[in-house]
């Protein structure tokens, strides 16, 4: 069994307790507009391309199988409608103007990388934390790396928006000690902001507290979006409304994304101002006159 996974973040300390191995699965059905992460969207593999880092060497003209690249008056031309993604390119850029995102991993080669660091797992009580993308949108691969974690004796986390079929998600519940679980909008402007309604995710949520999980919600907040009161004291009820609710974790907006995107050679529609400190403490004391659950900010 093999996936895409575009990143493997070692020593991780804000994806769950203590030090942490993450494993970045790519593919989301969800669309967010601000997505901090936008080459994790696409479930195929996908190639950055950074012109300010391009030395116009020719090696990509060289290389591609598809004849994707060429350098015309001193100027690298990149042609992705022919791309295929194949990496050759990104694997002979000396400028690292090219970078190739996503790599087919099996389960064994996903765990030799997460075991080797079990020691801090045990030290720590930290873990691994599955991430994307989303990994309930990769069922099969998730279940299996969560499973082969559980019989090593590593604390296992999700990282997720809530999006799948019900019974996948309470599949996995013996699997996952912990759930952080994405809150990126009220219900009302939910689709427009994502792609999807927010129905299925918070029947989701209800159907996992019920079972006892123990939860963390995620609480991306972006300025002039879905940082409003309303949306603040949705958060706040939500989390009120949960039994097995243990925090509140506020994540402002980073513009880390926009850059991203235009690598990725799409047009960047979307761009925020990254909240200041002062804006973040306003979300926490609102937040914090409206709930008894701990609230983290960064």
């Amino acid at each position: 069994m093999e996936d895409l996974i575009f990143d493997i973040e070692k020593f991780a300390v804000h994806d769950g307790p203590g030090i942490r191995t993450v494993v970045f699965m790519k593919g989301c059905p969800l669309h967010c507009i601000w997505c901090h992460n936008p080459e994790s969207q696409s479930f195929n593999q996908e190639l950055l391309y950074d012109a300010r880092k391009c030395m116009s060497c020719g090696n990509c003209v060289q290389i591609c199988p598809q004849k994707c690249h060429s350098i015309f008056d001193g100027r690298h031309i990149f042609d992705r409608a022919q791309c295929i993604a194949c990496g050759k390119c990104a694997s002979n850029c000396p400028g690292e103007a090219l970078e190739a995102v996503g790599s087919p991993m099996n389960v064994k080669d996903v765990m030799d990388s997460v075991l080797t660091d079990k020691v801090f797992y045990d030290n720590s009580n930290g873990g691994v934390t599955l991430s994307g993308g989303e990994p309930l949108a990769h069922f099969e691969f998730t279940k299996a790396i969560l499973e082969a974690a559980k019989n090593a004796g590593i604390h296992t986390c999700i990282e997720t928006c809530g999006y799948a079929a019900q019974e996948k998600v309470r599949a996995l519940l013996p699997c996952v000690d912990l759930w952080l679980w994405d809150v990126k909008s009220t219900p009302d402007a939910h689709k427009q902001l994502t792609g999807v309604e927010s129905v299925l995710i918070l029947e989701n949520l209800r159907m996992i507290d019920e079972a006892g999980a123990k939860i963390w919600l995620r609480c991306p907040l972006v300025p002039g979006i879905n940082d409003s009161n309303e949306h603040l004291q949705h958060i706040a009820d939500l989390a009120n409304s949960l039994k097995g609710c243990q925090r509140i974790d506020i994540e402002p907006y980073h513009p880390l994304g926009e850059g991203k995107t235009f690598k990725l050679g799409r047009e960047n529609t979307f761009h925020a101002e990254q909240p200041s400190a002062s804006k973040v403490l306003e979300y926490y004391d609102f937040m914090k006159a409206r709930t008894d659950i701990p609230i983290y900010k960064p």
